[in-house]
């Protein structure tokens, strides 16, 4: 099976091989194992990879590149206006070419293809929506165009959309998904925590606005000033580092909170399985990696209630919804530090609901979209 993916995400060329953000990448392999050709729609830049960087392990590749494109500046949408024609012409060589048609959406690549592929209505098709389904938040008119030609079956047909959470009155080719980091094997016991020298929370996310990373510098610093013991660490990297570095300096916070940059997967795993928490003060998230993952290990998620996160903290029972109400939080959180058994039950029942999303469950899930028994 010649199978077509396409795709926003920037790709690196090393070599004969080609990298790009590592979950991606990794989901993306276990589709490629029950596939006979692999060809990939997307840019490409000639640079070194980083720690959150993994390569395609297909051994049949083909790629079709095309440049980045975005229209937040009128300099920049006149630019991708004269752009199109080849990013399109691209994108069709390959469903032209390709027995399945996958797009990763949302994204401008991907919204681009939810077009092209309305010239395709026989062939096999999936699309995965990572961003928030939920048809009442507040997004880019582009996002909102591409989950109307998603939902729409006169348009997009023989098209199966993977979403995160359920929606009322989504049209039937929606379907709720999830994805996954770890295998069956992966799992290990629990790492015995207590309180008494020191509450641990790491935050895993890119260092934007829209991630809230000074929030969570914020919550962790008041908690601070109540008299809790806490650390802080901040694994990723963004625009926001240097304004984040400038408030820990100012405000003397270095001996509790740490700016630990982009780190490999084993570093970050050993960063969740020695965290009370996993904080995360998003602004929009579509299945929220760094909350499933630390949830996998123990953490307990204080996470802002958008998408289908809710669900997975099951309003809760199994973490903390934060407000955003700095007050309110911290009261929420202190109310927690002081009910040690309230803790220990929630940090269980968090690992417990995260472990039942692997990927030996999610490889399974893929085989029968790839073979058309979904």
């Amino acid at each position: 099976m010649k199978f077509a993916i396409i795709t926003h995400v920037l790709h690196k060329k090393l070599g004969n091989q080609y990298f790009a953000y590592a979950p991606y990448v990794r989901e993306m392999n276990v589709w490629a194992k029950y596939v006979t050709e692999f060809m990939v729609v997307g840019a490409v830049k000639e640079q070194q990879s980083t720690p959150i960087d993994s390569c395609y392990s297909h051994p049949s590749i083909s790629f079709f590149e095309v440049d980045t494109i975005d229209v937040l500046t009128w300099k920049t949408r006149i630019i991708t206006f004269f752009k199109l024609p080849k990013i399109a012409w691209q994108i069709f060589k390959a469903m032209y070419q390709a027995d399945h048609i996958h797009l990763r959406c949302p994204g401008n690549i991907g919204l681009l293809g939810c077009f092209v592929q309305i010239l395709f209505p026989n062939k096999s098709k999936t699309a995965k929506y990572a961003g928030n389904w939920d048809p009442k938040a507040k997004q880019p008119w582009s996002y909102r165009l591409q989950k109307w030609l998603l939902s729409n079956s006169f348009l997009t047909r023989n098209m199966q959309v993977l979403v995160y959470g359920e929606w009322e009155g989504s049209s039937k080719n929606i379907h709720p998904f999830f994805t996954a980091t770890y295998w069956e094997t992966e799992k290990a016991p629990l790492k015995p925590l207590n309180f008494a020298n020191s509450i641990r929370l790491v935050f895993v996310g890119t260092l934007s606005e829209g991630k809230r990373p000074m929030y969570a510098i914020a919550l962790v610093e008041a908690l601070s000033k109540r008299g809790y013991a806490v650390q802080l660490e901040l694994y990723g990297e963004g625009k926001e580092r240097v304004v984040l570095e400038d408030y820990i300096e100012e405000n003397h916070l270095k001996s509790f909170i740490e700016l630990k940059g982009n780190q490999s997967k084993e570093i970050i795993k050993s960063a969740y399985q020695s965290s009370h928490f996993v904080l995360l003060p998003s602004k929009s998230e579509g299945w929220p990696k760094a909350i499933a993952e630390g949830m996998f290990w123990g953490c307990v998620p204080l996470a802002t209630s958008i998408s289908c996160v809710p669900f997975m903290l099951d309003y809760g029972n199994r973490g903390v919804v934060l407000t955003t109400e700095l007050e309110e939080d911290v009261l929420q959180i202190s109310g927690l530090l002081q009910d040690e058994r309230g803790y220990w039950r929630k940090r269980e029942q968090a690992s417990e609901w995260s472990r039942k999303y692997t990927l030996d469950v999610f490889e399974k899930e893929i085989e029968k979209m790839v073979s058309g028994s979904f």
